[in-house]
């Protein structure tokens, strides 16, 4: 908890130490070049933040203003601009994960990017610098995921916590979306698909497949 008084450098620091976040991911949350709030908090340049930036800070931290520098009673901000979020911009990969025959993309540039709101990401459990955004390409996942879905892989959560669900994974050198299952013998998991006319790979040696990533979110365009 920090306390009133304190340099808004320190708190800010802080603050990023505690949520585990880096100075180039705060400083793309304001659409600001990424070096921003390193030099903000080392270099003391700025001398102060803008308020605008103060406030999307305040916000994602849940903090007061004043403690990154606001001063105590600040004008009245008009009732739409107080109810806009922090968004985070999450980077849309220019690759697909196979849902199908296999995948051998390994291009991994950025297409893009999807804003989603600060406090969701919160709440869904992820790190922004740790998740990316992927196409899902063919059917083996349908019903659960189909060819053309976007989907969300939280990069922390890879084989150290490996548990049943859905993961991004690289067998053989090719990427593809599947279903892990965690079976009885102990080190070993099933790769497997949703449709049932796609093959399952059962009991796998861990060593033979990387996991990207657990897909923690997907979304699709209706037509």
């Amino acid at each position: 908890m920090v306390g009133n008084g304190e340099d808004p450098r320190i708190v800010l620091e802080r603050l990023i130490a505690e949520r585990g976040d880096s100075y180039s991911d705060l400083s793309r949350l304001l659409n600001r070049n990424p070096a921003y709030i390193q030099q903000f908090i080392k270099r003391g340049s700025p001398r102060k933040l803008d308020e605008e930036d103060r406030r999307i800070l305040a916000r994602y931290f849940g903090v007061a203003e004043q403690m990154l520098g606001g001063s105590t009673v600040r004008p009245e901000t008009p009732a739409k601009m107080r109810s806009l979020p922090a968004v985070i911009t999450v980077p849309r990969l220019s690759l697909g994960a196979s849902a199908g025959p296999g995948s051998l993309d390994e291009d991994e540039r950025t297409a893009g990017v999807m804003a989603f709101d600060a406090n969701w990401l919160r709440h869904l459990g992820v790190r922004p610098q740790k998740i990316s955004i992927i196409r899902v390409d063919g059917e083996s996942m349908a019903p659960t995921l189909s060819d053309g879905d976007e989907i969300m892989v939280d990069h922390d959560d890879d084989a150290i916590r490996l548990r049943d669900g859905v993961y991004v994974l690289r067998l053989d050198g090719v990427l593809m979306v599947k279903r892990v299952a965690m079976g009885p013998r102990r080190g070993l998991f099933s790769v497997l698909s949703d449709n049932p006319h796609y093959p399952d790979w059962i009991d796998i040696d861990p060593a033979l497949v990387m996991i990207v990533g657990r897909v923690v979110w997907t979304g699709r365009r209706l037509v």
